[in-house]
C-alpha cells in the first residue's frame, strides 16, 4: 500500500509518497501541498516501484529464451509448441468450467480419441480452441477487433452461436465476483480505445507488462456474453509470442488468486494490482530462464 508521509522542518511541511516491501523501500517527494491528482500519482509510483524489480528479470528471461530458440531444431520447437497447446487448451477451458480432464484433452487433441461420458460442447470447444491457438501463433492477422471477433466466432460458433463473435448489447455479471462491467452502450467505444492504446503503446513498454495490461483491460471491458477470459488469454500469448517471450499457461489450480487479482484491480480501478500478480506468476513460470 502506498502511503503519504508528512514531515515538518521548522515551519514548513513536506509530503512524500512511500512504499515498502520486505526487501526494499522507496519514497518520492510530492511537495509542500498534497497534489490534486494524488491517486494517479500513487498508481504511477507503485508501477515504477515494481518495474525496478520486474524489468531486469524479464529481460534475462527474454535473452535466455532467445538463446534457447536459437539452439533448438525447428522440429523440436514445433513439438514443444504442440505440447504447450494441449496443456494451455486444457487449463484455459477448465478455468471456464470444462469437464475434460488433462488425460481427456490429450486423448482428444493428440490421439483423436473421444472421451466417454463427457459433454459434446466441451469436446467441440477444446478442438476449436486448439485450432484458434494455432492460427493465433501464425500472426497472419494484426491484433484488432476484427481479429479477436474472428477468434471468438470460430471458437463458439458450434456451441454458443448466440454469443459467437458478437459484441454484447446487454449487461453482464460474473458469478461470485463483485466487479461491475461497463454498460453495453459504451463497449464499442471502449474497444476502439483499447486497440488504439495497444497500437500506440506496443514497443514502448516491456512486452510482458503489455500482455498483462492488455489482459486486465480486455476482461474489464468484458465485450462478449461468454468467453472473455479465453480471448484475453489468447491476446496475452499473442503479445508474448509476437515479441519473442515464452508463452504463458495459467493453470486451473491457480485460478483463485488469478480471479482475486482481476477483481481487486477492477474494484480499486488500479491495474497495478493485477500486474503484480501477473508478472510474479510469469516470473515463477519461467524460473528456468533466470
Amino acid at each position: 500500500m502506498v502511503s503519504v508521509v508528512k514531515r515538518k522542518k521548522g515551519n514548513s511541511t513536506f509530503y512524500y509518497l512511500k512504499h515498502s516491501t520486505s526487501t526494499r523501500q522507496k519514497e518520492i517527494y510530492l511537495g509542500k501541498k498534497i497534489p490534486g491528482d494524488l491517486e494517479e500519482r500513487k498508481k504511477r509510483f507503485l508501477l515504477e516501484f515494481y518495474r525496478e524489480e520486474w524489468i531486469p528479470k524479464l529481460e534475462i528471461i527474454h535473452n535466455s529464451y532467445k538463446d534457447e530458440i536459437r539452439r533448438t531444431p525447428k522440429q523440436a520447437i514445433r513439438k514443444n509448441i504442440e505440447a504447450f497447446e494441449v496443456l494451455f487448451t486444457y487449463n484455459t477451458q477448465k478455468i471456464e468450467g470444462s469437464t475434460l480432464t488433462f488425460r481427456d484433452t490429450v486423448d482428444l487433441l493428440v490421439h483423436g480419441i473421444t472421451p466417454s461420458r463427457k459433454p459434446e460442447q466441451d469436446m467441440v470447444e477444446a478442438k476449436l480452441h486448439q485450432q484458434v491457438f494455432n492460427e493465433m501463433l501464425k500472426r497472419e492477422k494484426p491484433l484488432s477487433l476484427k481479429t479477436v471477433n474472428y477468434w471468438h466466432a470460430k471458437m463458439f460458433n458450434k456451441t454458443k452461436p448466440q454469443f459467437a463473435g458478437q459484441i454484447r448489447e446487454y449487461a453482464v455479471y460474473v458469478k461470485g465476483s463483485r466487479a461491475k462491467f461497463p454498460k453495453w452502450e459504451d463497449v464499442l467505444k471502449l474497444l476502439d480505445d483499447f486497440f488504439n492504446w495497444y497500437k500506440k503503446i506496443r514497443g514502448k513498454i516491456n512486452p510482458v507488462e503489455l500482455a498483462g495490461l492488455a489482459h486486465i483491460r480486455f476482461t474489464t471491458i468484458h465485450p462478449y456474453g461468454d468467453g472473455n477470459g479465453r480471448i484475453a488469454r489468447l491476446i496475452t500469448n499473442y503479445i508474448l509470442d509476437n515479441f519473442g517471450y515464452p508463452l504463458l499457461d495459467i493453470k486451473f489450480t491457480d485460478r483463485m488468486p488469478y480471479y482475486r487479482a482481476q477483481e481487486k484491480a477492477q474494484l480499486q480501478n488500479n491495474e497495478v494490482y493485477f500486474l503484480q500478480w501477473f508478472i510474479k506468476y510469469y516470473l515463477n513460470s519461467n524460473r528456468q530462464y533466470w
